[in-house]
């Protein structure tokens, strides 16, 4: 078992940044991909990022390539989205997500509550 407490939303003007950070409890945090998924009001959620188990590999959405970093340190427990250049558009709730490996919600089997950001233009 995970559980998994999103941290570090807020309100931001566009063109600033944020950083996310995802603390997971459960001894077996190091053995799962971590990822980020996002969701504005009435769309689906989108993948944003994801890293595997030893931090070497990571994903990103082309939307988000170039602005947004994923970054975990396995002795915290905790994963990082650092998100610069923001853009009105990235406005949505922010979920973190433990599970084998993927870019789909189904691939994922803990979730965490969620984090809003909102960015203003």
């Amino acid at each position: 078992q995970v559980q998994l407490v999103e941290s570090g939303g807020g309100l931001v003007q566009a063109g600033g940044s944020l950083r996310l950070s995802c603390a997971a409890s459960g001894r077996t945090f190091s053995s799962y991909t971590m990822a980020w998924f996002r969701q504005a009001p009435g769309k689906q959620r989108d993948f944003v990022a994801a890293i595997a188990w030893g931090a070497g590999n990571t994903g990103y959405a082309d939307s988000v390539k170039g602005r947004f970093a994923i970054s975990r340190d396995n002795a915290l427990n905790t994963m990082y989205l650092q998100m610069n250049s923001l853009k009105p558009e990235d406005t949505a709730i922010y979920y973190c997500a433990a599970g084998p490996r993927g870019r789909y919600t189904v691939d994922y089997d803990y979730w965490g509550q969620g984090t809003q950001v909102t960015v203003s233009s």
